[in-house]
């Protein structure tokens, strides 16, 4: 029986890639390195410091990866201030509410510092809605691995056989398998060369996910 939901919030509950993207872009200028847009795309799901430790090493750089975190997180918090494309995702407040109205527990799972997550919620009212959130920038692993989903999972109060991920890209899926949570892949307009072949269920509209036909996945 379905008790608990767990969001990721890039790709599922906002769209802040094309932030992510500038301000990545921004570092990699900055620190004069060459990343290729699949490469980049690889990136997908992990968290800020894990993807400046790949960089460091893929291009010998002399810079502590602490240093392109640094410089990425400013470009992106002066986007983020500025730029007034960054809206919800279309239908996704509606299925929050639903799901809340009909006493679901929702749990926040996102590769996201908890700075960037504390502006979206605080931005879009959020908070009301969840129980807790969790930020993969603050655990030891980052997606694919499993840990943020666990932990989730039990900070939400309920067995993992009763959650429900909702995930859009390749490694919060795998994430979610090893995990051994039922997962939902959201394949949107925004989710480009992601795999989806370890969702339990894809989607292309929050619709099909609706209270009463998410009751019945699980």
């Amino acid at each position: 029986m379905l008790k608990a939901v767990l969001f990721d919030m890039d790709g599922v509950i906002v769209d802040t890639e094309p932030l992510h993207h500038k301000a990545y872009y921004g570092m990699f200028n900055q620190f004069k390195i060459d990343v290729s847009e699949a490469h980049y795309q690889s990136f997908t799901g992990q968290s800020t410091i894990n993807v400046c430790r790949n960089l460091c090493t893929h291009f010998s750089l002399k810079n502590n990866p602490e240093d392109l975190v640094k410089a990425k997180r400013n470009i992106f918090k002066d986007l983020f201030k500025n730029d007034p494309d960054l809206q919800l995702l279309d239908g996704v407040l509606d299925l929050i509410k639903e799901y809340h109205e009909n006493g679901l527990t929702l749990v926040l799972a996102s590769s996201a510092s908890m700075g960037t997550i504390e502006s979206v919620f605080t931005r879009f009212d959020l908070d009301p809605y969840f129980l807790a959130k969790l930020s993969g920038a603050d655990l030891k692993a980052s997606k694919p691995h499993p840990e943020i989903f666990i932990k989730a999972a039990a900070v939400s109060g309920y067995h993992k056989n009763n959650c429900l991920v909702i995930e859009d890209s390749t490694n919060g899926i795998q994430a979610a398998h090893a995990a051994g949570i039922f997962c939902v892949g959201y394949k949107s307009i925004h989710s480009k060369n992601q795999d989806y072949s370890k969702a339990n269920h894809v989607i292309n509209d929050f619709k099909e996910i609706s209270y009463n036909r998410a009751k019945l996945l699980l």
